[in-house]
């Protein structure tokens, strides 16, 4: 049996995307929490995987040169896997395989940080700015509609079938109604939604360390090691 892959991660949408991809695939997987509202993202030992100090990080004890590999930035930790395991969630070659990059991409440098912007602004400031929470409120609506028009042309983002664009993209669109979008306005990213939502694997996947999820209030130590100087602080 093929030694696990560390998996150094937390209960957020990124995190979430590397629990899916490995649940989908099944493969072994050691799961080692990364507390980030207890700063723990700024252990040595995190910060040898990553010197971004951002989860997830993954590291494959059998990389592709026979060694260890260590990896962050959850899209190139998907396309790893993928590729590693020649699945099918990423195709190999011609317009299917640059459609699915397309839409990963698209993910990676719209969705994710624009509903982040999002969620900051409208959760997590201390000072609540009504035009930043209206400009990244907006943005996430207009996503919203990119996505709409797409889906209702296709089954899954990249095409007929699912893959890691999916993938990628399910986990933010979670829980819409904390970015106040009521997904019956969108009827097509409803039927997407529902459907990742039931496969197996993707619960599986959205059930790692659900019981460590946020349910309080951020608290002003939490947002000083979140989002102050704490974060630029030599380590």
């Amino acid at each position: 049996m093929a030694p696990p892959i560390q998996v150094w991660t937390w209960p957020t949408p990124n995190g979430h995307k590397v629990h899916i991809m490995l649940e989908e695939l099944g493969l072994p997987y050691e799961v080692i929490p990364v507390d980030i509202g207890k700063g723990e993202q700024f252990r040595p030992e995190f910060l040898a995987i990553t010197p971004n100090h951002r989860i997830p990080a993954i590291v494959d004890p059998e990389g592709p040169e026979g060694r260890p590999l260590a990896l962050f930035e959850s899209a190139a930790i998907l396309i790893y896997l993928a590729e590693k395991t020649g699945s099918a969630l990423l195709p190999r070659e011609g317009e299917a395989r640059y459609r699915c990059l397309q839409w990963t991409m698209f993910q990676m440098g719209g969705i994710g940080p624009m509903f982040g912007q999002y969620n900051h602004f409208a959760n997590y400031a201390a000072e609540k700015l009504p035009y930043a929470i209206e400009r990244y409120g907006n943005e996430v609506r207009r996503l919203h509609r990119v996505l709409e028009k797409r889906l209702a042309e296709s089954a899954y983002l990249a095409g007929p079938d699912y893959s890691i664009a999916d993938i990628c993209t399910f986990p933010w669109i979670r829980n819409a109604d904390r970015r106040g979008i009521d997904l019956g306005e969108f009827p097509a990213v409803r039927r997407w939604h529902d459907a990742i939502a039931a496969r197996p694997a993707v619960r599986r996947g959205v059930a790692v360390l659900a019981d460590r999820q946020r349910r309080a209030p951020i608290t002003d130590a939490e947002r000083e090691v979140l989002f102050g100087r704490t974060q630029f602080a030599p380590r």
